[in-house]
Order: structure tokens, then C-alpha cells, then sequence
């Protein structure tokens, strides 16, 4: 065990957890009306909690178990068995290692909540995270960062796959079953009502930067000149990207909005989270002044012309953010390109089925969609029996 190491790693994971709990929920919550921002903090608030009790019973184990399929990890690791305090994952204690790896899991089905709030069950939430990160999430970890058939020495040969913190594994995936579940659910009844609370989308935001430091440098897993690099890069990118974007809506609308300006940041830093092991500052420049640009005409491309609801735009920020980061990585020759773009199509080809799959069981048990009236007259009060502002008190 180093204990530098251990020590970053400890921090990074706090940082990581910050990024959900409180960062997610409250860009999340800052974005949709006032009727609806307690529902939007208890589905991220229940996720964190439900994937932690999952990531340790099994979690896991499918991720990081010793199975040597290529496919999973097996399940000699289910509850931890045999992990103590003693053992080690290169230089860090393994349940750290966990720990950290458990708000990877965390945040990754916490992020496709922006594409329904406003709209879904509770119930179906809860079910449908549950499944979706055991069999969605889990087994793609395994296959890139656990050893799996597309990391190296898998079946794009002695190269494989280059994800540093997750452009495949995390916002690739979140992004495909944010935009499936958006198409399932159809528009809101009501999609037209600006945030209710820039400010907090803001506040949100700037945590989700703070806790990216975590995120994209704990991802060394050593406490060393690369997360050092990989935390400036980080940083690099979430700043061109925030300007790039701003411009971008100035030239087109006359105005730079602050919701426009944060979203620039997270599109930013979703699209140097694949490559901030293996770029430099330069190459993040670059990066985050693409991503800016890309990731609003995302949006637009989405919300205008293909007209789908993804509520909170996780796809055209955190997905196609995810995809261009990855295909970066080949394009600064840190990566190949068929290890990039094959593993791309394959992640994305899984990820589509296995969530259409979860989408139709899921609602023949529990209720995909609100009623009418429980849409019109807010979540807060109809679901959770809350209201989150009471200007008569």
C-alpha cells in the first residue's frame, strides 16, 4: 500500500459523491419548475443510495470480480467476501478501490434522471436504476476497465479501448438510455416553462466542476504527475468549453445566458473525461473548444429537429460530449481507431437493447408515466407530499 496514494484516492472519492450529492441534483433541480425540484432531488438521492446497496452486494463483483470470461467478473466477490482491510488493488487498499468505483455507479444512472424529470414514476426509478446498473452499467466496467474483452489484449488485440475516466463506461451509456427513455416517455405536457432557478443550476454546476478534479484525477488511482495532469486538463477544457459555448449563443441569439454558459462547462468536462489520461493542455484546449460548439448544436439538433424530450439534455451534453472525447483519443493518436469506434458501436449497440429491454418490463410491473393531473399540478406534492418553496411561511 502507498499511503499517498490512498490518501488522494480517499479525497477523490469524497469529491466523486460531491458530484451527485449535491452537485447533480441541484443543476438538475435548478432546471425544471418550481412543482417539480423535490421530485428531482429524491430520484438522485434515492439512486445514490439504492446503487450503493447494489454496487456492494453485486455489483461489484460483475465489475471487478475475478471471473476471466472476458463478459463479467463473476461473483466471487458478491458482498465483498474476502476483501479486508489487508488487501490491495495495485498500491490502494481494495475497499477503497470499491468506494471509489461505487460513485462511478453512483452517478452514472443519476445523470440519465434529466431526461425525465417532470414526468416518470417513482417507482419505475427506482426499479428500472436498479436493473439498469446491474446489467447495463456493471458489465461494461468489466469490459473496459475490468479486464474485460475490450481493454487490452481483448479482441482489438494487444491495444484496446483508451476510457480514462468514462467517456464510454459512464456518459456514453447514461447519454443512449437518457434518449431512449425520453422517446418511451414522450413531451412533457408542459416543456415550454423556463428553470425556475438559475441560480442553483449555477451552484450545481460549479460542484459537478470541483467534483470532476475527483473524477478525472482519482482515475490515475495514484498520487503522481499524471493525475496531476489529468486534474489541469480537466480544468483546461471545462473553461474553453463554458466560453466557446457562450459565444456560440451569443453570435446566435444576441445574449449569453448563465444556464448556457454552465452547460458549456459539463459539456466541457464530459468531453476531456475519456481523454484527460492520455492528453496535454493543448490538446484539452482544443477539446473543450469543440465540445462547446458541438454540444449546443446538439441540443438544438434534439430538441428542434428531431424533436425528442430529453428533458435536461443529457444526450447531446453528456452523451455526444462522451463519444467526441473518445474519438479525440484516436485522433491525437493516443488510441486506435478501431479499438475506439469498435468499442463505441459495440457499448452503444448493448446499452440500446438491454435498456429498450429493461423499459418494457419495467412498466408491465410498475408505471412508466404520471397521470395528467399529477404532471400538471407538480411531482412534489402528488408523489413525495412536499413542496420545496412556501413563500406564505
Amino acid at each position: 500500500m502507498n499511503a499517498a496514494d490512498t490518501a488522494w484516492i480517499i479525497t477523490a472519492t469524497a469529491l466523486v459523491l460531491f458530484m451527485t450529492l449535491p452537485g447533480l441534483a441541484l443543476f438538475y433541480g435548478g432546471l425544471v419548475r418550481a412543482r417539480n425540484v423535490l421530485s428531482v432531488f429524491m430520484h438522485v438521492y434515492a439512486i445514490a443510495c439504492l446503487m450503493s446497496v447494489l454496487w456492494f452486494v453485486v455489483g461489484y463483483s460483475i465489475a471487478f470480480g475475478g471471473g476471466d470470461s472476458g463478459i463479467w467478473g463473476g461473483l466471487d466477490k458478491l458482498l465483498l467476501l474476502g476483501v479486508t482491510a489487508d488487501s490491495l488493488t495495485g498500491t490502494l487498499p481494495e475497499v477503497l478501490f470499491f468506494a471509489f468505483q461505487m460513485t462511478f455507479a453512483i452517478i452514472t444512472p443519476a445523470l440519465i434522471v434529466g431526461s425525465y424529470v417532470e414526468r416518470i414514476g417513482f417507482g419505475f426509478v427506482l426499479l428500472f436504476s436498479a436493473l439498469w446498473m446491474l446489467l447495463c452499467y456493471a458489465p461494461v466496467v468489466h469490459w473496459i476497465w475490468g479486464g474485460g474483452f475490450l481493454s487490452d489484449g481483448g479482441i482489438f488485440g494487444e491495444t484496446g479501448v483508451r476510457d480514462f475516466a468514462g467517456g464510454i463506461v459512464v456518459h456514453e451509456t447514461a447519454g443512449i438510455a437518457a434518449l431512449i427513455l425520453a422517446v418511451f416517455l414522450g413531451k412533457r405536457r408542459n416543456h415550454t416553462t423556463p428553470p425556475h432557478n438559475p441560480g442553483l443550476v449555477m451552484i450545481g454546476a460549479a460542484m459537478l466542476w470541483v467534483g470532476w478534479f475527483g473524477f478525472n484525477g482519482g482515475s490515475q488511482l495514484a498520487a503522481d504527475g499524471g493525475a496531476a495532469m489529468a486534474l489541469t486538463v480537466t480544468h483546461i477544457s471545462a473553461a474553453t468549453a463554458s466560453l466557446t459555448w457562450a459565444l456560440w449563443e451569443r453570435l446566435k441569439f444576441g445574449k449569453s445566458s448563465l444556464v448556457g454558459i454552465v452547460t458549456g462547462t459539463i459539456a466541457g468536462l464530459a468531453s476531456i473525461t475519456p481523454a484527460s489520461g492520455f492528453v496535454g493542455p493543448v490538446e484539452a484546449l482544443v477539446i473543450g473548444a469543440v465540445a462547446g460548439i458541438l454540444c449546443q448544436e446538439a441540443v438544438n439538433l434534439i430538441r428542434n429537429k428531431v424533436v425528442i424530450d430529453d428533458t435536461l439534455d443529457v444526450f447531446a451534453v453528456h452523451g455526444v460530449g462522451g463519444i467526441f472525447g473518445t474519438i479525440m483519443i484516436a485522433v491525437f493518436g493516443a488510441g486506435t481507431w478501431v479499438a475506439q469506434l469498435g468499442s463505441l458501436a459495440i457499448v452503444g449497440v448493448y446499452t440500446t437493447v438491454v435498456t429498450i429491454v429493461l423499459i418494457v418490463v419495467v412498466r408491465a410491473i410498475t408505471p412508466l408515466r404520471v397521470d395528467a393531473e399529477t404532471e400538471t399540478n407538480g411531482l412534489d406534492l402528488a408523489v413525495h407530499g412536499e413542496r420545496a418553496y412556501d413563500i406564505t411561511s
